[in-house]
């Protein structure tokens, strides 16, 4: 074996690991704003709360990382591990030992009981709190274990990452079809256990493995607070985070408006984990044909192209609206004509990706202010967190108040759009994507003009 691929084992015991994570959640991301409905939870609080648990995963890494790093990996993962299991089982709690049975019809009314919000909220915050310690310890391992093969070992990292959400998907597509919707939480259950055994019984924290000693200085609470404030007065910074979460808002509607739109309007029983599986493979694919072509474009200019890709993927589900049969149409017998373009705007909004995320930390690691690189990009997921905090309620009304307005009952329990108001729904997705575009246009034009003057 060539020398530049010998990566010590606790690299490929971070990679394992990270791969049933990422099974784990993506068993289960695409389909919880409907399990949530159908258990009555009405239009408004299934999209609230996957936003409030894509928050809490983005945003908690920030105090969770620090953690991580005075106890150790393996410490901070097992304690990830537990909390994972524990929460993704109780997202089943309602069905399995409540005894509360799935509506096929997700209705405007809330329904559900305290037997059903309370288990829902309890197991949202250990998703949130268990997921926020995995990505920290997971990238920090791959980065103390590269050892100057950097750019492969983030390489690999990414790619376990996508063949783990492919899994994942896969696999909760075989169980749910041969049970229900709510086995797709035993799915994300085992997974988060078999992490669990992967870090109890091969995982080592790198510094023990490779003999290297930590001479970080621990960070208490207070001095991350500090740091917090220290980052968000640099206006610079600030104002990056507000132009940029444009385009994680629109990221947010994979999880949000899409599984909704799918199967309040399309499908009575959409398969939404195949559909979404569109992102990983497109990423898998289309990687290193984007880098190689494209990898020389300025960073700001490679953002915006993402951001203009994603507006376009959501204004293309129109298209349908215009044809004979409509969404319902069906296409060689496979899936409805809105699913397909559904299955479209998921691969553009991976192309997207590819040309907006990674850019992103290297644009904040030019925008830092020299020798806090690494305190600023300690905070480079926070555009993903405003983005889900803000898509989850924000994208449910579009749905509801724009896109189903004046919509009518068909006989199957599906709801057909009026046209008009289908595409004033994508329009404003659309816009608000451009709106963000404009803006990172106009913010880069003003960091553009603050260099000049200070130089």
């Amino acid at each position: 074996m060539s020398q530049k691929y010998d990566f010590p084992k606790s690299f490929w015991t971070a990679n394992v690991t990270e791969l049933f994570e990422r099974a784990a959640y993506y068993s289960m991301a695409s389909f919880v704003v409907i399990y949530l409905g159908q258990l009555g939870l009405g239009d408004y609080w299934p999209s609230t709360l996957n936003g409030v648990l894509w928050t809490l995963i983005y945003f908690l890494p920030v105090l969770s990382g620090t953690i991580a790093d005075q106890i150790g990996f393996k410490k901070a993962l097992i304690i990830a591990f537990v909390l994972l299991f524990v929460g993704y089982f109780m997202m089943s709690f309602p069905v399995f030992f409540f005894g509360k049975s799935l509506n096929p019809i997700i209705e405007k009314e809330i329904t559900a009981g305290i037997e059903v919000v309370l288990p829902v909220i309890i197991a949202i915050l250990l998703i949130g709190v268990g997921g926020s310690f995995v990505k920290p310890c997971i990238s920090g391992t791959v980065q103390k274990t590269s050892a100057g093969k950097a750019t492969l070992a983030f390489a690999i990292f990414y790619m376990v990452i996508n063949i783990g959400s492919l899994t994942g998907r896969g696999i909760a597509y075989y169980v749910r079809t041969q049970s229900s919707l709510t086995y797709i939480f035993v799915v994300a259950s085992v997974c988060s256990i078999v992490a669990l055994f992967v870090v109890l019984f091969l995982y080592n924290d790198p510094e023990k493995e490779l003999g290297i000693k930590n001479d970080k200085p621990r960070k208490t609470i207070k001095e991350i607070l500090i740091n917090m404030v220290l980052v968000l007065k640099n206006i610079r910074f600030a104002l990056f985070l507000l132009v940029s979460s444009g385009f994680f808002f629109l990221y947010a509607q994979v999880y949000n408006v899409l599984p909704l739109y799918l199967k309040k309007t399309i499908e009575t029983n959409p398969p939404v984990d195949l559909y979404t599986m569109a992102n990983p493979l497109v990423i898998v694919f289309f990687q290193l044909l984007v880098t190689k072509i494209f990898g020389k474009m300025k960073p700001i200019r490679s953002i915006i192209v993402g951001i203009i890709i994603i507006s376009l993927s959501m204004i293309i589900n129109v298209i349908p609206l215009f044809v004979e049969g409509g969404v319902y149409r069906d296409v060689l017998s496979i899936l409805p004509l809105g699913s397909l373009f559904i299955v479209m705007t998921v691969a553009l909004i991976a192309f997207g990706e590819l040309f907006a995320s990674a850019r992103t930390y290297e644009y904040i690691g030019a925008l830092a202010p020299k020798g806090q690189e690494g305190l600023f990009l300690g905070y480079a997921n926070l555009p993903m967190a405003i983005g889900a905090l803000l898509g989850g309620p924000v994208g449910a009304a579009i749905f509801n108040e724009i896109m189903c307005k004046d919509a009518t009952r068909l006989e199957n329990g599906l709801l057909r759009l009026q046209p008009e108001s289908a595409i004033k729904g994508w329009l404003v997705l659309m816009l608000i994507g451009f709106a963000s575009t404009v803006s990172m246009y106009i913010y880069n034009r003003w960091i553009e003009r603050q260099k000049l003057a200070e130089s």
